[in-house]
């Protein structure tokens, strides 16, 4: 008897790792995907940093494949994740700029990820994966209305929201200044002091029977100073409840938010999304506030490091990451789980004060950061990948590699073979895994806003990446190496320097971009420049997008179709009847329970 019901149980433990037809179940892999705010590549230890400590992070590269060459399609926030989401050019989904707004600005406007875009969340949703997006989103909210969430993570495939709508910014924190449009706010705040001191006058005058005052003048002054008023003190000043929010799924559960709690009840909840989903396949995609200023001030890493607040802060994002890594091995889920580090751009160069410090990133030999075009600072980011038993430990990649290629990497490991649309990444799992030996990138283009700022070309059989750049933005003050008097660098008009012929550089021999070169200095020149200009003719033809230009050098797509913009100020701009509020607006505020942390 008791033979007999040992054998009933070996025999239900081997059916439970086969299916019918006695073949091992196959079982999906899992996805960690970890993407940093404004992290310089010359931050990480790995990378060449051997002052702030990532021993956390350096052991994901040990563990697994280094790409050197890893670049974001923009030096943006909100361009960069569009791009990485959707594995295309953020150009085609409406979210390239033509002026001095180039990411979404008021959770409260319409503008965001088009629903007509597809995910690399929505494609694993759809073969039988639970996904989840922990942390920063900053691809809009709403359309229409209050509520109707079109450019909501949970509409682009995404099972589980909890996090930042918006971004992290200084906002956020009083006495931090504002990053929303600064000088338009100084504006309108000495407009609607002139306004009340114009109207206290007016009733003076009035009272004391100077003279005579109309009533409509009185009027008049009156309905000026209640708008000015308003369009400064409504959007303004009461930012922090409108931007810095945070919702778990289409609910706000607090607003404005508490930063201090922010890194531990991010990681609790990348934490809790691992352990629902342990016999399942799922996505985690952990998106940290950090290294984005304002700069988190955390007991237990304050002045820990040598690089002030900000070296503090990348100790705690290799902690959090450490924690992360932490789970997914106890679990036992590490050898069927692709665990994925980068940042969304380049560290912002001009980011510092006198009490602080300096607060942004740095990118090591690169010039240029974030916010500054095709200068490689700006989009060389780490990008590392770890899958034990499946990709070799500390194989290290120098191939032209792009965060858009995780879209169809992820699609090919899932196995979703289902048609799809135009793409600008490609697979990386032949070149993680040495398959092959060149990326298939042959070509990259690089945008600033709307405007096409540069393309690299890494031709067959060489070495050799040779990057052109159309046009360069304007350091401030004159030597300076980025824009210190805007704290940004634009892209349009007067705050670009056309070049024709354009820079051209060998990133494999200078890869700091310090020595453009000549006819003389470069026998391939001419050939580099005309393959470029045809490889920008490709490009354009497989564009959707039109919107206004007045160069048709940095704005190859003039023939092109249209697609809406999502970046024009009708779109970007608050409005009260799109902004997500918890309570009854305006009257919006609430607090979510963190007695558990």
């Amino acid at each position: 008897m008791r033979s007999h019901l040992l054998a009933h149980l070996l025999s239900l433990l081997l059916a439970a790792g086969t299916d019918v037809t006695g073949k091992k179940v196959d079982r999906k892999p899992n996805f960690v995907l970890i993407m940093v705010d404004d992290l310089g590549i010359g931050d990480v230890g790995c990378y060449g940093n051997d002052t702030i400590r990532t021993p956390n992070i350096d052991r994901l590269a040990s563990e697994g494949v280094k790409l050197t060459q890893h670049i974001a399609a923009a030096p943006l926030c909100t361009p960069s994740r569009a791009a990485f989401m959707t594995g295309r050019y953020a150009l085609r989904s409406g979210l390239g700029s033509t002026g001095r707004v180039q990411v979404l600005l008021f959770l409260g406007g319409s503008g965001g990820l088009p629903p007509s875009e597809t995910t690399f969340a929505k494609r694993l949703q759809q073969e039988g994966y639970t996904t989840s997006l922990v942390g920063k989103w900053h691809l809009g909210v709403n359309c229409e209305h209050r509520g109707d969430h079109c450019h909501h993570p949970n509409q682009h495939g995404f099972n589980y929201f909890y996090g930042l709508p918006f971004t992290l910014f200084n906002d956020c924190v009083p006495g931090q200044g504002s990053d929303i449009l600064a000088d338009i706010q100084h504006t309108l705040r000495n407009l609607t002091i002139l306004l009340g001191i114009g109207l206290i006058t007016l009733v003076c005058v009035r009272v004391c029977g100077l003279f005579e005052v109309s009533l409509w003048l009185f009027v008049a002054v009156s309905f000026f100073s209640i708008l000015a008023t308003a369009v400064w003190y409504m959007p303004f000043k009461l930012l922090p409840t409108w931007n810095c929010i945070i919702m778990r799924n289409q609910e706000v559960i607090e607003q404005p938010m508490t930063v201090e709690t922010l890194p531990q009840r991010l990681l609790g909840e990348a934490h809790n999304f691992i352990k629902r989903n342990v016999d399942n396949p799922f996505l985690l995609f952990f998106s940290l506030a950090h290294v984005h200023t304002p700069l988190f001030i955390t007991p237990g890493f304050a002045g820990k490091s040598h690089h002030g607040r900000y070296g503090d802060n990348l100790e705690e994002v290799d902690w959090m990451i450490g924690k992360i890594t932490e789970t997914v091995d106890s679990l036992g889920l590490a050898n069927n789980t692709l665990m994925y580090f980068t940042s969304d751009h380049g560290g912002h160069l001009e980011d510092a004060d006198s009490i602080i410090g300096q607060k942004g990133g740095w990118n090591g030999i690169y010039k240029g950061g974030k916010a500054m075009g095709g200068w490689e600072g700006g989009i060389r980011v780490p990008g590392i990948f770890r899958w034990p038993g499946r990709l070799a430990a500390g194989r290290v990649v120098d191939e032209p590699t792009s965060l858009m290629d995780l879209y169809p990497t992820l699609k090919y490991l899932a196995k979703d073979t289902q048609p799809d649309r135009q793409s600008d990444g490609y697979n990386l799992m032949p070149l993680l895994e040495g398959k092959v030996e060149r990326s298939e990138h042959e070509f990259m283009f690089h945008y600033c806003g709307i405007y096409l700022n540069a393309a690299r070309w890494h031709p067959p059989g060489s070495d050799s990446v040779f990057k052109v750049h159309f046009f360069t933005p304007n350091f401030s003050p004159p030597g300076a190496s980025g824009c210190y008097d805007t704290k940004i660098c634009l892209c349009h008009g007067e705050h670009v320097t056309h070049h024709s012929p354009p820079l051209l550089y060998d990133l494999f021999h200078d890869p700091s971009e310090s020595r453009p070169l000549t006819p003389d200095t470069e026998p391939r020149y001419a050939e580099i420049l005309e393959q470029t200009a045809k490889a920008v003719e490709r490009h354009r033809n497989t564009l959707t997008n039109k919107q206004a230009s007045d160069d048709t050098h940095s704005h190859p797509n003039a023939d092109a179709p249209s697609v809406q913009s999502q970046m024009t100020w009708d779109k970007i701009l608050w409005r009260p009847s799109l902004q997500p509020c918890c309570g009854t607006f305006p009257f919006c505020g609430c607090k979510e329970d963190t007695t558990h942390i």
